[in-house]
C-alpha cells in the first residue's frame, strides 16, 4: 500500500476483441486486453510485464487464463490464474478453479469451482513473531 510496487496493474486497454468476433486459438498479449467477443483458447499475458484482462458482460472465454490482473463480468469456462488481482463483477460466471493473490467478488458473481489463495512469493513483506513461550 505505501511501498513502491514495481508491478502496478495495467490501467489502459491496448487491444480489443469486439462483439461478434470469434477467435479459435491461444492469445498472448502485452499491456491491456478487453474481450467483448468469444474466445476458444487460452489467454495469457506475455513476459514479466503486468497485464490486465477485461472480460465484458457479453464475452465468453473457453480456456485457461493466466494474467496478472483479471476483471470478469462475462462467462469463463476454464481455470483462472491471476498473479495479482481477480475482480469478479456482478454478472461474472466462472466454471473452473480460480487462483488469486487478491480477490474482489461482487454480489451476483458465480464461481463453480475452487477459490485458491496463492500467497505472495515475496516473503520479505511478512513479519514473523516469536511466541512468548518460545523465548523461555
Amino acid at each position: 500500500m505505501f511501498g513502491k510496487d514495481s508491478k502496478k496493474p495495467q490501467s489502459r486497454i491496448d487491444s480489443l476483441i469486439g462483439v461478434g468476433t470469434e477467435i479459435d486459438g491461444n492469445i498472448s498479449f502485452a499491456g491491456g486486453l478487453r474481450v467483448d467477443g468469444h474466445v476458444r483458447g487460452n489467454i495469457s499475458s506475455a513476459g514479466d510485464q503486468p497485464g490486465m484482462l477485461v472480460i465484458s458482460e457479453q464475452a465468453i472465454v473457453e480456456g485457461e487464463i493466466r494474467v496478472h490482473h483479471v476483471m470478469v463480468n462475462g462467462q469463463v469456462k476454464g481455470p483462472i490464474h491471476a498473479d495479482q488481482t481477480l475482480e469478479l463483477q456482478p454478472k461474472a460466471s466462472v466454471t473452473g478453479d480460480v487462483h488469486y493473490q487478491r480477490l474482489e467478488m461482487q454480489m451476483g458473481a458465480v464461481v463453480q469451482g475452487r477459490l485458491v489463495y496463492e500467497a505472495d512469493s515475496q516473503s520479505d513483506k511478512v513479519v514473523k513473531f516469536k511466541s512468548a513461550a518460545a523465548s523461555e
